[in-house]
């Protein structure tokens, strides 16, 4: 069974970095996708990030801002997010999937971490 938790959400100011941590336990890399998405009340939920053995891909929003990275040896993902816009301001979720595509409907998602960016 998969799961996820996720830390390294707080306030930031516009401009400012952030990094997201995911420990995901009972993971395997190499079949999975795991990613973070991000949701505002009212609003859908988004896909910001993804990766899997194959690549990354990120959301137009945050292309060029953000990184997302797994560690192996600790089967952890993180986000990086720089130059963090007032628009960012969303909980943040990990989540785990067999392919990108699967993780909003599909996924196992983690309790979420909210990011607050102040303008």
């Amino acid at each position: 069974e998969v799961q996820l938790v996720e830390s390294g959400g707080g306030l930031v100011q516009a401009g400012g970095s952030l990094t997201l941590s995911c420990a995901a336990a009972g993971f395997t890399f190499d079949e999975h996708a795991i990613g973070w998405l991000r949701q505002v009340p009212g609003k859908k939920r988004e896909i910001v990030s993804c990766i899997t053995n194959g690549g990354r891909t990120y959301a137009d929003s945050v292309e060029g801002r953000f990184t997302i990275s797994y560690d192996n040896t600790k089967n952890m993902v993180y986000l990086q997010m720089n130059n963090l816009k007032p628009e960012d301001t969303a909980t943040y979720y990990c989540a785990a999937d067999l392919n990108c595509g699967g993780l909003i409907a599909y996924g196992v998602w983690g309790q979420g971490t909210l990011v607050t960016v102040s303008s």
